[in-house]
């Protein structure tokens, strides 16, 4: 087997597909886990490395020298950067940090439910001058079991928050007891609550502010924290349209853990305020008692909650099931395309391991379009075999995870790398990141 930093990635934008009258070329490689790329008033390109192959979140400023460090020690994952007013907020597990034009950090909001699965996702800001940011789940599908074991032993006593007070059925799982040592030893665990504690019907968890699965809203400071929505499971990326509505890419459920759900779509949704999407019952806007998300060979999922807190409303668009719908930008440039269509990452399946042991789907590696008026979602670059560069060889898409169209309205899809590549132990591959760049011929 190669060491993972001597593996080299072909590049070749020839080989990713894209309508007639577009043209796709290489801005920047070698980078390191690229997540996201934002501009600054002077036309700066910053770009955030996640950190999750060095160890270190970094902010870094393209020069005519090639990436400039201006800040790093980011708790991994750094999640995404926005250059805001003068300053740059990063969002990193836990936190959510300023860094100030002389290169000093101060820590606005600390403590977010980011131990689990999912963690505190991009800032961004609305037209009310409020920081707002997604926070993802603890969890899978509301129940932590032995898919969470790379953190349970860490952070025992973790679980998902609701967003309201809820009541609940009461149903529990048995699993292997991963906090044991006695062989054979098992473990009942109930939704929203702490491995190996069990629910019991009618009781009630008491919702919090900052919950899992939810949209918080700040003041630029980080003070005076809100909660606007909840019951998503893992709000990756929020932007406002110019009329501002606010939207999101939300990812759904994995068949995997003490609660799997098959087929579960990934949502394009328009976030408003108090508004519950529906995790863990529901995904897609249906509930996940209907038999189209029974896993082959488990069981039909039910119902967790006793009592909804309303009927979530259905997507604006679905994507197909580990899709994994990350980052996205709407086009304004009647010259690019339509005015007012999202341009959206696809990142891709991390199967076996959230497909409930099948090979990974055909979908993903790509970035597509959405109108969000109608919902339809259409392929716009996707490599010419339809799959992620390194499973075929080839030198096109990997990874996409952000799309940003910059002052000139091209647009930049940043392409995180190598990332758990067939056949291999490795999770990351170093400097295999690469910037592309969209124009209109």
């Amino acid at each position: 087997m190669h060491r993972p930093d001597t593996i080299q990635r072909m590049i070749r934008p020839q080989d990713i597909l894209v309508p007639s009258g577009y043209k796709v070329e290489v801005f920047a490689e070698g980078l390191m886990t690229p997540i996201n790329l934002t501009f600054t008033d002077q036309g700066e390109m910053l770009v955030a490395d996640a950190g999750i192959a060095s160890g270190s979140g970094k902010v870094l400023k393209l020069t005519s020298r090639g990436m400039k460090v201006i800040a790093e020690g980011f708790k991994p994952p750094l999640t995404g950067i926005t250059y805001y007013k003068g300053d740059i907020y990063v969002a990193h597990r836990g936190f959510i940090t300023v860094v100030k034009s002389d290169g000093s950090k101060k820590d606005i909001i600390s403590g977010l439910p980011s131990f689990g699965d999912h963690h505190n996702n991009r800032v961004i800001f609305g037209p009310d001058g409020k920081m707002y940011f997604g926070q993802g789940t603890a969890t899978n599908s509301g129940v932590v079991g032995e898919d969470n074991s790379r953190w349970v032993k860490q952070y025992p006593f973790f679980h998902d928050y609701p967003g309201l007070l809820i009541p609940l059925i009461g149903e529990n799982f048995r699993t292997k007891n991963i906090l044991s040592e006695r062989p054979g030893e098992e473990a009942w665990t109930g939704a929203y609550s702490p491995f190996g504690v069990p629910s019991y019907r009618g009781e009630y968890v008491k919702g919090i502010v900052m919950a899992s699965g939810s949209i918080l809203r700040a003041n630029r400071d980080g003070s005076q924290i809100e909660l606007v929505a909840w019951g998503l499971r893992n709000p990756f990326r929020l932007k406002f349209d110019r009329h501002h509505r606010l939207f999101c890419a939300n990812h759904g459920i994995d068949v995997r853990g003490s609660r799997p759900v098959a087929n579960s779509p990934d949502e394009f949704q328009w976030i408003r305020q108090g508004t519950w999407y529906g995790w863990p019952d529901y995904t897609g806007g249906l509930p996940v008692t209907n038999p189209m998300f029974k896993p082959e060979g488990k069981p039909q999922p039910a119902f967790l909650l006793a009592e909804h807190p309303m009927q979530p409303p259905k997507p604006i668009a679905v994507f197909a099931p580990h899709s994994a719908a990350m980052g996205f930008d709407f086009n304004y440039d009647s010259s690019f395309g339509p005015v007012g269509e999202a341009f959206i990452a696809e990142f891709g399946s991390e199967a076996p391991g959230t497909t409930g042991g099948q090979p990974a789907p055909r979908v993903g590696h790509r970035v597509s379009r959405i109108n969000p008026e109608t919902g339809k979602v259409t392929t716009f670059a996707i490599n010419k075999t339809g799959l992620a560069a390194f499973a075929t060889g080839g030198g096109g898409l990997e990874r996409p995870i952000d799309v940003t169209f910059g002052k000139k309205n091209d647009m930049y899809i940043t392409d995180f790398g190598i990332f758990k590549p067939p056949g291999r132990a490795e999770i990351v591959i170093p400097n295999t990141g690469v910037i592309w760049k969209v124009t209109r011929q």
